[in-house]
């Protein structure tokens, strides 16, 4: 509560700062996806940014507002014109609805907290928003990405458990993502997975099988893939999330998207098999699971 508390009157300050010499927009722009935007709502994004976003995100939109700094999260620097979360393959621009999803909705595990905004006020945020990345975002040359539509679940809760156990299959041996995040088998288990995938029984283990691996990323920081028993995963609040997040990846970081390798039935099996593992979380079996599966 003393935090929030914090945010809202360093919020408060930011707008009284922000209404000093304000720019404002007296230029309509064509937004990329041929999206015209009327200076008018710029100038209302602005104002609503101001009062919103700016403690955080800062006036420049570069994630240095005086809210931001100590931030286990990075606030996001919009100046770099990534969108993390998009409804699109890594890498393209996505489309206005998920970016205003996610400000209804906040980041799980993060500051950003869901806002209470109407349409028109959600509307001139994001069009605001892409005007600290104009090279990225403002022109008529400029194309989003084909959004990927959330396909119908071929499993569905009757087959819960053999998605589970295919995306188990699918996690650890084709897509491999343990070489970011961590295995959930032990080396019996993951022998025996490699044995059904390739032919052949695994002698050899990498010695960092149950670590998550920091990578690099474009944000400006190091990020750290979660470990789905522990950490909360900013966009995925559902099995259909979960989805898309595989489908598009996450971007500006080592997380691909996974639409074209790996087959629908397969990505929503591996949805269903990280949401088995996010069920550890807060519970007293998690210490248990991974002790058995380290072999401790």
């Amino acid at each position: 509560m003393k935090i929030l508390k914090g945010l809202l009157v360093l919020s408060l300050l930011s707008t009284l700062i922000g209404c000093e010499g304000q720019n404002e927009f007296r230029e309509d722009v064509i937004m990329a996806g041929g999206n015209y935007v009327k200076a008018d709502t710029l100038n209302l994004g602005k104002r609503i940014y101001t009062e919103y976003c700016m403690a955080c995100h800062g006036d420049k939109g570069d994630g240095n507002g005086v809210a931001a700094m100590g931030m286990s999260t990075p606030a996001r620097n919009f100046t770099l014109g990534i969108m993390k979360f998009g409804d699109v393959v890594s890498g393209e621009l996505p489309h206005d609805g998920i970016i205003k999803m996610h400000i209804k909705r906040g980041l799980q595990g993060s500051a950003m907290l869901p806002w209470d905004l109407s349409d028109t006020q959600l509307d001139a945020v994001v069009q605001y928003i892409k005007t600290f990345a104009p090279d990225t975002w403002i022109g008529k040359d400029k194309q989003l990405g084909a959004k990927i539509e959330i396909t119908k679940d071929p499993f569905g809760l009757a087959r819960k458990s053999s998605a589970i156990e295919q995306g188990k299959l699918v996690y650890h041996m084709s897509a491999n993502c343990q070489s970011c995040h961590r295995a959930y088998v032990s080396h019996e288990e993951l022998s025996k997975l490699n044995q059904i995938a390739y032919g052949e029984k695994m002698t050899d283990f990498d010695p960092t099988l149950y670590e998550v691996k920091p990578q690099e990323s474009d944000h400006g920081y190091v990020n750290v893939p979660p470990d789905f028993t522990w950490h909360e995963l900013r966009s995925v609040q559902n099995v259909e999330d979960m989805y898309l997040r595989l489908a598009a990846g996450v971007g500006g970081t080592a997380m691909p998207a996974w639409k074209d390798t790996l087959s629908d039935q397969e990505i929503w099996a591996v949805a269903y098999y990280v949401q088995s593992l996010m069920e550890y979380k807060d519970s007293p079996k998690r210490k248990e699971f991974l002790d058995q599966i380290e072999g401790k």
